[in-house]
């Protein structure tokens, strides 16, 4: 399946919940097809609609497409891939349609027959919005507008140049969102929250570099370096849809590198996909860059987001079930990463409704051509960016240490927000339970330990070789952007207070960083897992009772613990069993047994 090709036209006579039956039916040749949406004709030609190519008939326009993108279905979008079966129907009912509707809620295109989820904050239609951003209104002034070079579901961009001063006739891209097409209170925020993310966020070398913003009283101009490469999904189409392993790498670091950058600052792209990135010229070896902040977010470390925005086909598991963070990205990266190695998309329905299903329940297929001639690396690179559980899926830093990808041209691992994260649990964890982390660090291999020494490297530890709260702080700062203040990122290393008082060496800092979650994801868990028990028990096991052990755990007089922790003991000596040891590992509270009450 090395180059891509078009699908069938659906059967209009074949319901959504037949769709995944797993029944083959007879494939037919490649060839240009148009997806039936909104009323759109299917004998459209490919040129009247702006197809790229009919030679690669990779993307097409995907139905209710406006919900998912802020481009038109005649520029790009959620497209299509190679028929894909599935082995059994999906259970009902189909979360598509709610989702959807969240998404036309936002933007102001609800129909009046479409269902929606009522939102206390937000009617169809709101009357008398406020569509004063406070931007400078001189943009005329300034700027001479140019040609158009393309067309979104919620506005336009083109080129322009300075009119004067040291930057005269110097190009820049402009983007322009009528106010018109602002129909409700959360378009106008997204917009307003747009530009304030372009303003805090620079000094990236794959971030589209942000001039200023404007406005008048008919638009919104948000004025940008002009890219001229075209987009990634024109070069994946122009590959006959399939990248080598090198070239995927080349590309992959560059989208790693900007989405760590975003998520140390506290920003979550939410809309990564191949149309959302530019190469700066024609050049094969271009420069990419990042483009596309309007349905980005600020994001708390500690924090969840709810509300459903992105592109169907690259949208996270998590995003649907509307509890999500900077993890949805490395999804949406994962998916990209699938298409550059093996031409087609992991998941693929012909409805909206099958593509939610497919990325809840269904797993990505590595056994067609050419994932059997691809490394050993590559594929796990992209599974474990893939992985259904956030909480298991590598970060984009965690992605640059993988062996697949880290020594490609002296790649830099940055720091990871993650890091401090797992410290802070470590630091409110019971001293039994730091013992058990101990014991696992002891077991983790060298790969993956360079991960977690690149980390500690970019902490500057003393000649000592010890770290504390000052060389977190002093970390952070170094790579802040006015961003970090939005995202409160700063305010998190008040959870880190205890290192205040006291220093931390490798070995605990390994304690500390390493996820058990991610390791239990990986095929060596059993290994580690049995591994580590074996170094508890030979440092760190005793002999312990109930009582104590639910006090060291912070379980309340309300918890049953004779019950919940009756398998935690083994009876013979007293000793933590495995499946406590195991239990432990993954850390406890008053609320994780509050099921069980």
């Amino acid at each position: 399946m090395g180059l891509c090709h078009g699908k069938p036209l659906p059967n209009p006579n074949i319901s959504e919940a037949e769709e995944g039956n797993g029944e083959k039916e007879k494939e037919e040749p490649p060839q240009m097809q148009i997806q039936v949406a909104n009323g759109e004709n299917p004998n459209v030609k490919d040129e009247e609609i702006g197809k790229k190519s009919p030679f690669f008939p990779f993307y097409s326009p995907s139905p209710a497409h406006h919900f998912f993108s802020k481009k038109s279905p005649s520029t790009h979008s959620s497209n299509s891939t190679p028929r894909r079966f599935f082995k059994k129907p999906f259970p009902p009912p189909s979360p598509a349609k709610h989702i959807k509707a969240v998404l036309a809620r936002r933007h102001g295109s609800v129909k009046p027959n479409e269902a929606a989820i009522p939102e206390a904050s937000e009617t169809e239609a709101v009357t008398g919005l406020d569509k004063s951003f406070g931007f400078s209104k001189n943009f005329g002034n300034k700027y001479e507008l140019g040609e158009e070079v393309g067309r979104g579901h919620f506005g336009y961009t083109c080129k322009a140049k300075f009119k004067k001063g040291e930057l005269k006739g110097q190009q820049v891209a402009v983007k322009v969102i009528p106010k018109a097409k602002m129909t409700t209170a959360i378009a106008i925020e997204d917009v307003r929250r747009e530009v304030k993310i372009l303003r805090a966020l620079t000094g990236h070398n794959n971030l589209v570099q942000f001039y200023d913003a404007y406005e008048d009283h008919d638009n919104v101009y948000i004025v940008m370096e002009l890219c001229e490469g075209g987009e990634l999904l024109d070069r994946i189409l122009s590959r006959g849809g399939k990248y080598s392993e090198d070239d995927a790498k080349a590309v992959m670091v560059q989208i790693l590198n900007v989405v760590a950058f975003c998520h140390l600052q506290g920003v979550v792209h939410r809309d990564l996909k191949p149309e959302n990135f530019l190469f700066t010229s024609k050049d094969e070896n271009s420069q990419m860059k990042a483009i596309d902040f309007g349905l980005s977010d600020f994001v708390k470390p500690d924090e969840r987001l709810n509300d459903i925005v992105g592109s169907a086909y690259y949208v996270a598991p998590e995003v649907l079930h509307r509890s999500y963070s900077t993890e949805a990205d490395v999804w949406s990266i994962g998916v990209i990463a699938y298409i550059l190695l093996c031409g087609s998309r992991p998941f693929w329905a012909r409805t909206e409704s099958g593509i939610f299903r497919a990325v809840l329940k269904a797993d990505p297929s590595f056994d067609e051509a050419p994932w059997p001639s691809l490394s050993t690396e590559a594929k796990d690179f992209v599974k474990r960016l893939l992985n259904k559980d956030p909480r298991k899926r590598m970060s984009a830093a965690q992605a640059l240490s993988h062996p697949w990808i880290r020594n490609y041209n002296d790649v830099i691992v940055p720091l990871d927000i993650l890091v401090f994260r797992l410290m802070k649990a470590y630091m409110r964890s019971s001293s039994l339970r730091k013992a058990a982390l101990r014991a696992l660090s002891k077991t983790l291999t060298a790969d993956e330990i360079f991960y977690l020494k690149e980390q500690f490297t970019l902490l500057e530890p003393n000649k000592n070789g010890c770290i504390s709260l000052e060389n977190i702080r002093m970390a952070i700062m170094k790579h802040a952007t006015d961003a970090m203040k939005e995202s409160r990122v700063p305010d998190f290393l008040a959870s880190l207070g205890p290192l205040q008082y006291r220093k931390m060496d490798f070995e605990e800092f390994c304690a500390a960083a390493l996820s058990v979650l991610q390791l239990e994801g990986s095929d060596r868990w059993e290994q580690h897992a049995r591994s580590a028990y074996e170094i508890f028990e030979k440092d760190g096991n005793r002999a312990i009772v109930i009582e104590e052990l639910a006090s060291e755990l912070g379980l309340g007089p309300s918890v049953p613990v004779h019950v919940v922790l009756h398998d935690w003991i083994r009876h013979t000596d007293g000793k933590l069993s495995f499946l406590g040891f195991a239990k432990l590992l993954h850390g406890v509270s008053s609320r994780t047994f509050a099921k069980v009450q």
